[in-house]
């Protein structure tokens, strides 16, 4: 493969993983497709070396993303593990809390992830913005510790870089991104197969609630609102992961180019989705100024407040960044 926009691991995360021999892999809550295949096939690599691991996430695997190869290595509970946990490894964000893995002490802790809004965690971080994916980041990784790709680490991979790239659709995809995937075409993953179990396996309940989301749809210039509710989720039977891509429905206007989904996690309480066209609008900046982050085009935060309120603060930080 060309060296062109090949990543380097850093040296001290190498031997870090080299060294030591049992490692706790955490993933942020609300999982996606980055977070979830570069868990497992970095869990399966280390593996294959010899090394013990635990997956953790906190919430549950997506029903849509239960295809991922392991994905039943997910527990939601470190402390009944049955070997003694040292070192952690955070994987697709760089805060702690956001994994939520509660009071538990670690000897080591390295940070792997590509969010531009950092924070002061990790005795290693390999923390690189311009990354697309996690999952980019992870392959790099995984050839550097000459760890040969198994279809299974190959189509967790091909998974998590084509999430995050909009199955190659977005300004990330870059000519590293494509020689990559076709590398993991070539270990086993099959494009067609994971397209259909990442886009076309929706439940009734699923494409009920997106109904009601989009009929919420309220539109300010070239801003698009949309809104869910605890009673839309009770309504539809849908879970909270299945809303993972409605905020980037409404950029499918041409004339808009920020969406935001506000979903309602209690009273007076939101978590808030943001999506954005193109380069010159950075979410990532309009998340950090409410306490959240993320990426240049897909950023996050929460907010307390009414829907009423939450939304005239978002419009009021969009004007002020635009």
């Amino acid at each position: 493969m060309s060296g062109a926009n090949k990543m380097i691991p850093p040296k001290e995360l190498l031997h870090f993983l080299k060294k030591e021999n049992d490692f706790v892999i955490a993933a942020h809550i609300s999982p996606d497709g980055d977070a979830l295949g570069s868990s497992l096939a970095l869990s399966m690599a280390l593996e294959s070396l010899g090394k013990k691991t635990i997956v953790y996430d906190k919430d549950p695997v997506p029903e849509f993303y239960k295809f991922l190869p392991g994905s039943e290595r997910f527990t939601d509970s470190i402390q009944n593990s049955k070997f003694k946990i040292q070192n952690l490894i955070l994987i697709d964000c760089n805060d702690a809390e956001r994994a939520e893995i509660g009071k538990l002490q670690f000897t080591s802790s390295a940070v792997i992830d590509h969010h531009e809004t950092a924070r002061d965690f990790g005795d290693i971080q390999w923390i690189d913005p311009k990354a697309p994916a996690t999952g980019l980041m992870i392959f790099y990784l995984i050839k550097e510790l000459g760890v040969t790709l198994t279809k299974e680490i190959a189509v967790n991979l091909y998974a998590a870089i084509a999430i995050d790239t909009g199955s190659f659709r977005y300004s990330n995809t870059t000519p590293a991104v494509l020689r990559v995937s076709a590398e993991l075409i070539e270990a086993g993953a099959n494009p067609s197969s994971i397209a259909e179990n990442l886009y076309e396996t929706w439940t009734d309940s699923r494409f009920r609630l997106l109904l009601k989301v989009l009929n919420t749809l309220e539109i300010y210039n070239d801003i698009a609102v949309t809104h869910v509710t605890l009673e839309m989720f009770r309504e539809t039977g849908a879970a909270i992961a299945d809303t993972e891509t409605f905020p980037g429905f409404p950029r499918k206007l041409r004339s808009i180019k920020i969406s935001a989904l506000f979903r309602e996690i209690e009273n007076n309480h939101y978590k808030v989705s943001l999506r954005s066209k193109g380069s010159k609008i950075n979410v990532a900046k309009i998340a950090e100024m409410f306490g959240g982050g993320g990426h240049s085009n897909a950023a996050g935060y929460k907010i307390r407040s009414d829907f009423k309120a939450a939304k005239e603060a978002l419009l009021k930080a969009v004007r002020e960044i635009m």
